[in-house]
């Protein structure tokens, strides 16, 4: 048996006729940030649904701390954290009020459940404002209270559902701080779906689902490395035909994408110069930059972000 905390294997689910995920495996050890990134429809949700015990997996199997999730969802439960992409918080109760009627529901009292409280305050920097109404509370402020939340019962896993969701950047990267912290200093592991780039960036490893299916599982880093080169984009007014020309005359792969034609290319700069003298009058601008995330989507589904929930 794998000793990795969270193992999948062959996850198939169907929502009448439309397959969710489509036999889905992998695996992630403790201690680890593992992003699930994908567009909407890609899955992604309904993996996290999974994880989360909401949902009970059709085909496959899905062990976590080497425990069947769809037979022991109370055992499950009791030894994870969940912050959900919709806010949970009463809006109408205090910070307090809420973390402590959190912690009624893991049968916590007293002394204990209060230093567990001030424990997430201090460390989210909530403590001065735990006398406060959510509602008055900034959308950062308040996702720092759901990942207090979530922590309160002390989980060795943390589920998060796009946590970013709402969040500017300063906030964002103030959250992806705050993983790190958990990770490094606690040993939590934590797994998060995104769409966000910046904040799948950042994660150790990341699963790339679309249209149910696994596409890549890699860092970062590696999976961008793939691209071995530059993307260049090219504006014209016939990219169908021009895009046929680069390929032809260059001997390199050229696809029309959203009106332009994109390229993938080392040193790129100096194949922008061959490009415009080749053709010249056909091309109206050309863009270059190095290879992100989506550019690795991209290659692999060949085409962007985009679709339904699921």
């Amino acid at each position: 048996m794998s000793d990795s905390l969270l193992v999948v294997e062959a996850l198939t689910h169907r929502y009448g006729e439309r397959t969710a995920l489509d036999n889905v495996s992998f695996e992630v050890p403790a201690r680890e940030i593992f992003g699930l990134l994908g567009p909407n429809g890609g899955g992604k949700t309904t993996l996290f649904r999974i994880l989360s015990t909401l949902v009970t997996p059709r085909e496959g199997n899905v062990r976590l701390f080497g425990i069947d999730v769809a037979r022991h969802q109370g055992e499950i439960r009791r030894r994870i954290g969940v912050v959900f992409q919709s806010p949970s918080l009463d809006r109408k109760l205090t910070v307090l009020e809420n973390l402590r009627h959190q912690g009624h529901l893991y049968n916590l009292r007293g002394r204990d459940l209060q230093s567990r409280i001030d424990d997430m305050l201090s460390r989210f920097g909530m403590a001065d404002r735990k006398a406060d109404l959510v509602e008055t509370l900034s959308g950062g402020q308040r996702r720092r209270v759901e990942l207090a939340k979530g922590l309160l019962h002390k989980p060795q896993v943390l589920l998060l559902d796009e946590p970013s969701t709402g969040l500017d950047p300063r906030v964002r990267r103030e959250l992806s701080d705050y993983l790190e912290q958990l990770r490094d200093q606690d040993g939590m592991t934590i797994l998060l779906t995104t769409h966000l780039m910046e904040e799948a960036d950042r994660c150790d490893r990341l699963a790339i689902l679309d249209r149910g299916r696994l596409v890549a599982l890699d860092t970062p880093r590696q999976l961008k490395e793939r691209i071995g080169g530059d993307v260049i984009s090219v504006e014209t007014a016939q990219p169908q035909p021009l895009a046929e020309q680069i390929a032809k005359r260059f001997g390199v792969e050229a696809q029309v994408l959203d009106g332009s034609v994109r390229v993938e290319r080392a040193n790129g700069h100096r194949f922008i110069t061959d490009l415009v003298e080749a053709f010249p009058g056909q091309i109206d601008a050309v863009s270059i930059h190095k290879p992100s995330l989506e550019d690795v989507f991209i290659r692999l589904t060949g085409h962007r972000f985009e679709g339904d929930d699921a």
